[in-house]
């Protein structure tokens, strides 16, 4: 119990000090994992295993990818034609650019879509003067919600479905629905949010209009070369079920292939990798660990699954809406990982079937919730303070919130029509 304690103090001081930006984020989750190790409530060996290694090296290559595509002038390429497919309409780029994120999202890992989309929507905002961080916390939120309709979009997912023995078309149809739905009404919450914000006079849309796409691509040998190698990379995502080579494994090798291929130096390219935000989940992970050793997340859940006393409606809801809420404070994925075993053991006095479905929804929706509560928050956060606008923790919960609140309400609805009634 004493460790419990100690572990849940540690914890809740480390999220504090994140909220409250006392000290760089980066800093503090480093802080809170050192702790956690000096305190012997996790091992060095426990601590260093924690550490995803999946999610670190997935980030470092396709940040070397995208960086090298960069130097092509391919996202300036985007940028305008965003601009012109958006008629110069912040509003309307700003919807198209989520629908994109979107939509890739549900075939890619979300950090890997905001780190491609990212840049061009910096891009977008820069020509319209405008800050970039509307478009980048849309794409973010887009890509949360994108990542939900299918059993790769997500990791959640992925533990669910082999846990559950659901397949790819099990989720899309089960989870098409809500998401789809959580998808049109974030459309209306992000024109309220950010129509303040994205004003911009005829004059400014006419000239961003009149930029001519011709000349961008400063380097068509380079991009050839970054497109193949892209390709290959997302060819590799997509057949991981037959290969069985990590996200982080194929990602690396096309960032080595792309090295290679263009001679690039790699000192040049690795000064261009986002180490602040690697080192934060450096932290994260050894501090969450902790939290799940000693049982305290498995204790608060099994506690207040006591209170739904066996009730299928009840236990359905309350694990959605608890989910939502515990992944928006840590990393969703070892939450899922805790919550799986008691979904199971629930299932042999009650239907399980429910009970899966609302735990994916709320773990992957949850991750709007704050700027931790998802990889792909942490990664945009980042890339908006480089270009000289910060995110912080209080703006990224106001704007989240009220995306989770809806989607979870709409997950409600459909899972009481679905299963329960």
């Amino acid at each position: 119990m004493t460790e419990m304690l100690a572990a849940g103090a540690l914890f809740f001081f480390t999220y504090a000090v994140i909220v409250t930006e006392k000290m760089h984020r980066t800093v503090a989750a480093l802080a809170g994992g050192l702790l956690m190790i000096l305190a012997g409530i996790v091992t060095q060996e426990e601590a260093f295993k924690s550490i995803d290694l999946n999610v670190i090296f997935l980030l470092v290559g396709m940040m070397m990818i995208a960086h090298i595509m960069s130097e092509t002038g391919v996202f300036q390429w985007m940028a305008v034609q965003a601009v012109r497919l958006g008629r110069g309409n912040p509003i309307y780029i700003m919807m198209i650019v989520a629908a994109v994120t979107a939509l890739a999202s549900s075939v890619l890992a979300n950090v890997t879509v905001i780190l491609l989309i990212a840049p061009v929507v910096i891009l977008v905002a820069s020509n319209l003067k405008l800050s970039p961080v509307p478009f980048l916390i849309s794409s973010v939120m887009a890509s949360n919600i994108g990542g939900s309709l299918t059993l790769i979009g997500d990791p959640p997912n992925i533990l669910i479905g082999s846990a559950a023995g659901i397949d790819f078309m099990g989720f899309l149809v089960n989870m098409g629905v809500p998401v789809i739905l959580t998808l049109l009404a974030y459309a209306g919450i992000a024109v309220v949010q950010f129509r303040d914000e994205l004003v911009v006079p005829p004059e400014r849309r006419a000239e961003v209009m009149a930029i001519e796409a011709k000349g961008l691509i400063k380097d068509p040998v380079l991009l050839t070369k970054s497109l193949v190698v892209l390709v290959l990379v997302l060819i590799g995502f997509a057949l991981q079920g037959i290969h069985h080579l990590l996200p982080a494994t194929v990602a690396l090798s096309g960032a080595t292939l792309l090295l290679i291929w263009t001679g690039k130096d790699p000192h040049y390219i690795l000064q261009h990798v986002e180490w602040d935000t690697l080192i934060f989940f450096v932290g994260l992970f050894i501090t969450v660990e902790a939290v799940v050793k000693v049982g305290l997340i498995e204790a608060a859940a099994k506690g207040l699954l006591a209170l739904t006393k066996g009730n299928l409606p009840v236990t359905t809801i309350f694990i959605l809406w608890i989910s939502a809420v515990a992944s928006g404070i840590i990393d969703n994925i070892p939450y899922t990982a805790t919550m799986i075993p008691l979904v199971q053991s629930l299932g042999r006095s009650m239907e399980v079937t429910p009970l899966w479905w609302a735990l994916a929804l709320g773990a992957d929706m949850g991750g709007n919730l704050t700027l931790v509560g998802a990889s792909a928050n942490v990664v945009a956060a980042s890339l908006a303070q480089r270009s000289g606008h910060k995110i912080t923790f209080m703006d990224f919960l106001k704007y989240g919130a009220m995306t989770v609140l809806v989607s979870l309400l709409i997950s409600t609805v459909w899972l009481s029509l679905r299963y329960l009634l």
